[in-house]
């Protein structure tokens, strides 16, 4: 998961510029702009959307009536009317006290997507904050302007509220970003040398710019983008495992799939019918019964091999679910209180991040269960009384050489890291601003958790597929051949780490691999050996 600049002036174009109408971004649009550094455009449209919802919250600045955000403190000081002349100063105040995120600096991808899913909430209309709040965020991500944001500091509700006012603070001239070419600079220093004006907060717009699920939702956008090819690369390492193990490919059959119709299983299934179509290792062991049909000598394999579509399958489900919940928390404005369409200013709970933290925690537990899944298939390598004829530890000289033992460790240490990841946040809340935010979601600490079990899956998967690309070279020395799409994944291999041999360092090469795997060259690799892979 690697944090893209935007690239310098004079260079090659980089991403179209995703434009910000109102409507709902998708996760591509997310993942341009936040990993790629695609330019962001906000539409006449939706300037003139924000426009008309001012009008309306300046409308009720002299209004003796007390309007959350206006003209009454926040939280638990909602209640305290505040004077007009100290608005200006209410807005201030909130984004320096509430910028207070301690910990490690969270990854610059992560906070351009915080910065651009709190300007998609402002195009929407619904905030009541001035055009040129949005023109300044705007701004800031295009000349790579990235708030210093901490890890610790949201509590899920009343929006990703310390992660949010870091970014605000910036856009004020206050406090520290990374420029374009991540340096720590003071905002303010960094907003000069790009020409952008720091904004002076009127009423309610500092409210605005917290009251938001954009941390937790932009992690989930990236998380579910990296997924789709993990699963898929996971159908990979999978096939190229069963191959290898002379497993049997027959449990994939289409009519046996179908009488459970899970549309994920399904998806799977046909992966690995065309990842392992033609093998002749998988022919190699296959008969002729009485009516001419082929039959595998293999009555039936072990989990980890025969029930590949079922788990990764079921993991297909979960993602789609995920991104469902991230489609329809992008098709929303998130802010409390908010300006309707017929110019009421109302206070809701659309902040509660209680749907966006479940998905999150939902995927962890698939994640820690399809790399458990692949570790036991890398087990069954090593293990000369279940690797079918291969050497112990796959090594080139057993007992002088370890092999690749120790790879199995590590990918069993990060198995058992993902499953405490997977202990769900989203079932904790601690009461927060004297009991007046007594539930909260959790559900930023649920996708930071996320990003790291994202991170160890890809690492698992890439133990798999060395170790399944070394026992396929071992299995085939004797002049047999792959099927097309292993044999495409093992000589991808090939290119950053050497075939079997005697004893040497492992670690590059589980690094070279995993690169192999994150950049979602595994899964482009087969398809385009293949043809089309879900």
């Amino acid at each position: 998961m690697t944090d893209t600049l935007p690239a310098p002036a004079g260079h090659p174009a980089g991403p179209a510029a995703v434009e910000l109408t109102g409507d709902a971004l998708t996760i591509d649009d997310v993942v341009a702009v936040a990993r790629h550094g695609a330019p962001v455009r906000v539409t006449d449209r939706a300037l003139d959307a924000m426009a008309a919802s001012r009008a309306v919250v300046e409308s009720l600045a002299d209004d003796d009536r007390p309007h959350y955000g206006v003209s009454t403190g926040f939280g638990a000081l909602a209640r305290r009317h505040i004077p007009a002349s100290q608005r200006a100063r209410l807005q201030l105040s909130l984004i320096r006290s509430h910028a207070a995120g301690t910990g490690p600096e969270v990854e610059r991808e992560v906070v351009r997507a915080l910065q651009l899913l709190r300007l998609s909430t402002l195009a929407t209309g619904r905030t009541g904050t001035r055009p040129v709040v949005a023109e300044t965020y705007a701004a800031m991500l295009d000349a790579g302007i990235a708030p210093v944001v901490r890890e610790f500091g949201s509590l899920g509700c009343s929006g990703d509220l310390a992660p949010l006012a870091h970014v605000a603070l910036a856009a004020l001239g206050e406090g520290e970003v990374r420029d374009a070419d991540g340096a720590t600079r003071p905002a303010l220093a960094a907003l000069t040398s790009a020409g952008i004006e720091p904004v002076v907060l009127r009423e309610k717009e500092g409210l605005a710019l917290v009251n938001g699920t954009d941390g937790m939702l932009g992690m989930l956008c990236l998380a579910i983008h990296d997924l789709r090819s993990l699963l898929t690369t996971a159908d990979v390492a999978a096939a190229s495992s069963v191959e290898s193990l002379l497993g049997s490919d027959a449990a994939f059959a289409e009519d046996l799939v179908a009488m459970r119709p899970h549309p994920g299983q399904a998806a799977s299934a046909s992966n690995l019918r065309a990842l392992l179509d033609g093998s002749p290792v998988v022919a190699g062991h296959r008969t002729v019964d009485a009516t001419g049909r082929p039959e595998c000598t293999r009555v039936q394999d072990a989990y980890s091999l025969r029930c590949a579509p079922q788990v990764h399958g079921a993991a297909r489900d979960t993602l789609d679910h995920a991104a469902a919940v991230a489609d329809r928390e992008l098709a929303s404005a998130v802010d409390n209180p908010v300006v309707t369409v017929d110019g009421r200013v109302e206070s809701n709970g659309n902040f509660h991040g209680a749907p966006v933290a479940y998905a999150l925690d939902f995927l962890a537990i698939a994640v820690a269960d399809v790399a458990s899944m692949s570790e036991r298939r890398t087990d069954r390598f090593l293990d000369v009384a279940r690797n079918e004829g291969l050497p112990p530890f796959l090594a080139d000289d057993p007992g002088v050489d370890s092999g690749l033992m120790i790879a199995q460790y590590t990918a069993a240490g990060i198995v058992s890291e993902l499953k405490r990841l997977a202990a769900p946040a989203s079932v904790d809340s601690i009461p927060s601003s004297a009991m007046q935010e007594d539930h909260v979601s959790m559900g930023w600490a649920a996708a930071r958790k996320l990003r790291r079990a994202v991170d160890g899956l890809g690492r698992v998967l890439a133990i798999e597929l060395l170790t399944a690309a070394r026992a396929l070279d071992l299995r085939c020395a004797d002049g047999l051949a792959p099927a097309t799409g292993t044999g495409a994944v093992r000589d991808l291999l090939r290119t950053v780490v050497a075939g079997p041999g005697p004893d040497r360092v492992v670690a590059p090469e589980i690094d070279a691999v995993t690169r192999l795997v994150a950049d979602g060259d595994v899964a482009a690799t087969t398809r385009a050996a293949v043809g089309h892979l879900a």
